[in-house]
């Protein structure tokens, strides 16, 4: 198994925000978390990423627990992380922010750089322009962009879609399917929960810190309990 979390608790102060989570993420799959606001979706990414860390449980990378590994040095494990927000270094280019991406090993700068603006045409269009001047479209083409520079293994992303035009969120959603199938196993957090669940090899569903309901992709998506609270649907009987 490539990610496992095993009975992951985190508090903030002495609230729980996570209890008890088991989440497992295989080579090659996409996994969609889905949740309502506050219901720990953000709080799991981040403790994967090192940027918390568990009160209880552990976290494997390969069999090989995580969670006493600082942050900078789980990009050379094959962790990388898409922050909800995007979070572009503003002041730098387009170029420049994809090399951030590449800090720990420049051996194939070139190559990746073109590959990232192979999936995302509009930033080689754009590689000499400031980040903090794109649409927020472009900010999250080149989020997730920088973040494939590390040549991850596993990707960890935080509501990509969130806020963009549904033509951007589709060209998202087929970058993510592409990054996929040339082997990087994706771990994703996403409002849109049809269209995530339609990519996903599999789904769990958060609710206050803990997995209430999991299963495959298509199971979640004929599932009652999700078409109501996360498709909108209205699945009374009468």
């Amino acid at each position: 198994m490539l990610l496992e979390l095993a009975d992951i608790g985190v508090n903030y102060g002495a609230v729980p925000a996570l209890r008890g989570v088991r989440l497992e993420v295989a080579e090659g799959e996409i996994v969609t978390l889905l949740g309502a606001n506050g219901a720990g979706k953000t709080t799991t990414l981040r403790s994967i990423s090192g940027l918390l860390r568990p009160r209880s449980g552990e976290i494997y990378l390969d069999g090989r627990p995580l969670s006493s590994m600082p942050a900078h040095t789980l990009v050379g494990q094959g962790v990388s992380h898409v922050p909800e927000g995007r979070r572009v270094f503003a002041a730098m280019t387009v170029r420049e922010n994809l090399l951030m991406g590449a800090y720990h090993d420049r051996r194939h700068v070139r190559e990746d750089i073109e590959r990232v603006f192979s999936l995302f045409p509009r930033l080689a269009e754009r590689a000499s322009q400031v980040g903090g001047t794109l649409s927020g479209g472009e900010q999250q083409m080149l989020a997730i962009g920088r973040a494939l520079m590390s040549r991850p293994r596993l990707m960890l992303l935080d509501e990509p879609s969130m806020g963009l035009a549904p033509r951007i969120i589709q060209t998202i959603f087929e970058v993510i399917v592409e990054i996929n199938k040339v082997g990087v196993a994706v771990l994703l957090v996403e409002q849109n929960a049809a269209q995530a669940l339609r990519i996903a090899n599999r789904g769990c569903v958060l609710e206050n810190g803990r997995v209430v309901l999991a299963g495959s992709g298509a199971d979640l998506l004929a599932d009652d309990r999700v078409r109501q609270a996360y498709l909108g649907e209205d699945v009374s009987t009468g």
